[in-house]
């Protein structure tokens, strides 16, 4: 919607309010904010190099007023953030810090969370085998869209799984969540 993070925010709440008065659910996209990119997310990782401030002054300002408007649902960007995770080729969508501790924690959202597009070069260039399904789960996605591999993320996570009970509890609340 441009921008003007206010027009963005605004329009976005009415899009959202438009869709969800009529029974489909509304996907706030892409946190934590994908307008500064100059790589496509289909193509590589994209980088975002502003600090803390600017990004809570402009990104996530949106993101914010259509959380306290009641959005449904959150779609996470495969983008690296370093002023959150630092860590080398680790994309938003699958840091805890990202998806746990900055939205659902301090934004306090309790919706559902989706994945952007797994099969896209900035996870499967650096993530395979259904490790980058298995670290969306863990980072709190809730709903992993299009796996690059669909029976290895479900091997994967299975594997996974028989190793961890409180990554088995984690899926059983997912699922009822959903």
């Amino acid at each position: 919607f441009g921008e003007d993070r206010d027009n963005v925010a605004r329009k976005g709440i009415m899009y959202a309010r438009a869709l969800q008065d009529n029974g489909v659910m509304a996907v706030a996209k892409h946190f934590p904010g994908h307008g500064d990119t100059d790589v496509d997310s289909h193509l590589d990782l994209p980088v975002i190099n502003h600090d803390k401030a600017y990004l809570d002054s402009v990104e996530l300002y949106p993101f914010r007023q259509m959380i306290a408007a009641g959005v449904d649902g959150v779609m996470i960007a495969h983008l690296q953030v370093d002023a959150y995770d630092s860590r080398r080729n680790r994309p938003s969508s699958l840091s805890h810090y990202i998806v746990n501790d900055l939205l659902r924690k301090q934004m306090n959202y309790g919706g559902l969370v989706f994945s952007d597009g797994m099969d896209m070069k900035a996870i499967t260039k650096h993530y395979k085998d259904g490790r980058a399904e298995l670290e969306a789960l863990r980072s709190g996605i809730d709903i992993i869209l299009l796996p690059d591999d669909m029976p290895k993320a479900v091997e994967c996570i299975a594997k996974a799984c028989n190793d961890d009970s409180l990554l088995i509890r984690l899926v059983n609340l997912k699922c009822k969540k959903i």
